[in-house]
């Protein structure tokens, strides 16, 4: 396989542009998909192609809970779930105290996080009354879609 390193290095601007996590192109039987963990092509791993990680800001620690949950998230009914690829932040801009943390009641339709999606910020509530049991990402996480955020029992 010829590897085009041109359109390689343009699906890694397209990843800074739009704040992605991931792009995958196909192309009948040849394919490149390139992340914010470096390029895979073809199932050959090459990270020659830098992508820019947001960091979280260092004057608002974020804990996320590290602790082994004791059932399998995702199958709880309280598991908030990303609903799209993009960039997790935990408070509406730097400086400012997070949405929710660990401990926090919240009631149905109180704003949890933000995901900044291709350049929009898009607020994601709680379907849910009840007190946020686990916080499973950080400030300024990169997410994909079906992403365990926080679980609220």
């Amino acid at each position: 396989m010829k590897i085009d390193e041109k359109a390689i290095r343009k699906l890694a601007e397209l990843l800074d542009e739009t704040g992605l996590g991931e792009i995958e192109v196909v192309d009948g039987e040849q394919m490149i998909r390139v992340n914010k963990g470096g390029t895979v092509i073809s199932g050959a791993s090459a990270s020659a192609i830098p992508a820019r990680v947001m960091e979280s800001d260092p004057t608002t620690p974020q804990p996320a809970n590290t602790e082994a949950p004791s059932t399998a998230v995702s199958d709880h009914p309280g598991a908030v779930t990303s609903p799209m690829v993009g960039t997790a932040y935990m408070q509406g801009e730097p400086g400012s105290p997070p949405f929710v943390s660990k401990g926090a009641n919240v009631n149905e339709g109180d704003t949890l996080l933000i995901i900044e999606a291709m350049k929009v910020m898009n607020p994601i509530k709680a379907h849910k009354s009840g007190t946020v049991t686990q916080v499973l990402i950080e400030n300024a996480q990169p997410v994909e879609f079906g992403d365990v955020l926080m679980v609220i029992e």
